[in-house]
């Protein structure tokens, strides 16, 4: 490969910083939601579940989110419980329209000693429904709904759920409270990197091929090369039949775009992106990424496409987190 090819195109990645869209009472706004959220009550409820490796502790969890919606949620701890001891705890939200997982998903995590709380995002593959109700938006896809209303908007809720996660995460049995790491794939990358500039009480986070980024940008792309997938597919398909909407809507998006957020995110970020990614471009990400004033790492995979980073970025993170966390100066 030409050292020009990725010359270039770090060149143009590592400058890239488009104008924020963010309007004056940003920070306003997201003060208000975290008073919302942390007026209910958390009420977490564990269930722990028989599993075929008995060194493990497995637990099923449900809590409050943003709005009572009851959050499911999978709980493990490497170690069985008599022999139990403060652990790093990795927080993982993952990809659109998918779920919690299951244990054999986290195996990397758990031999490394890690314990490892997954959480659904609403109205999604997992388990956890939406209790929200919403006065605008479209059916196509979760996330048009409340596109006409910042306060409805449907990331909002999302973002909100994912700081209450690290509520529970403080609470849980087993959990060293200085050793929280956010994990998160695409759309979970997205809210890993909105939650690193809302909330402080983590250690570090792990993003990958991550989304809602430099939105408008990217909804721009997807008109262009018609590839109408991820996410912010459907907020296109619902400004294709109300352009009427269209300042409106971006005016909502703008409070949820991480490159409008991304001055205020201070712990640690190991990100990773694929210069093939047609779902979340790694422009729009280094939108947020090149904003970011904490300590930072980036991993460029050139020929790699949406679905490929994750499997290859997994030993880099697991090599960062055992040095700082498990082993290291910072355990």
């Amino acid at each position: 490969m030409p050292v020009s090819y990725l010359g270039e195109r770090e060149s143009h990645l590592y400058s890239y910083l488009p104008a924020i869209t963010a309007r004056d009472d940003l920070w306003e706004f997201w003060d208000v939601m975290r008073e919302r959220a942390r007026s209910v009550p958390l009420d977490p409820i564990l269930t722990h579940r028989t599993y075929p490796n008995r060194n493990l502790d497995v637990q099923d969890v449900t809590f409050c989110g943003y709005d009572e919606t009851r959050i499911h949620a999978l709980f493990v701890h490497p170690r069985a419980e008599e022999s139990r001891s403060p652990t790093p705890c990795l927080i993982s939200f993952h990809g659109f329209n998918g779920g919690r997982g299951d244990v054999s998903d986290f195996a990397p995590w758990l031999l490394l000693g890690v314990a490892v709380l997954s959480v659904d995002v609403r109205e999604q593959r997992g388990e956890t429904g939406n209790a929200a109700l919403y006065t605008s938006g479209s059916a196509t896809s979760v996330a048009t709904k409340g596109l006409l209303s910042r306060d409805e908007y449907y990331y909002g809720a999302v973002y909100m759920d994912a700081l209450k996660a690290v509520d529970l995460a403080l609470t849980l049995p087993g959990v060293d409270p200085k050793r929280l790491i956010l994990h998160g794939i695409s759309q979970g990358g997205g809210i890993v990197s909105a939650l690193s500039a809302l909330d402080d009480r983590h250690a570090a986070s792990l993003v990958d091929v991550p989304s809602n980024s430099n939105i408008e940008r990217r909804m721009e792309m997807k008109v262009a090369a018609y590839s109408g997938t991820g996410a912010f597919g459907g907020v296109n398909e619902y400004l294709r039949a109300h352009p009427e909407h269209v300042e409106r809507v971006f005016e909502t998006l703008s409070y949820f775009d991480t490159m409008n957020m991304a001055e205020r995110i201070t712990a640690p970020t190991i990100a990773a992106v694929g210069l093939d990614d047609i779902v979340c471009p790694p422009e729009c990400y280094f939108a947020t990424y090149n904003r970011i004033r904490g300590e930072k790492q980036m991993t460029i995979y050139p020929f790699c496409g949406h679905g490929d980073v994750s499997r290859l970025q997994r030993e880099r993170q697991i090599a960062f987190v055992a040095e700082r966390y498990v082993n290291g100066r910072e355990s």
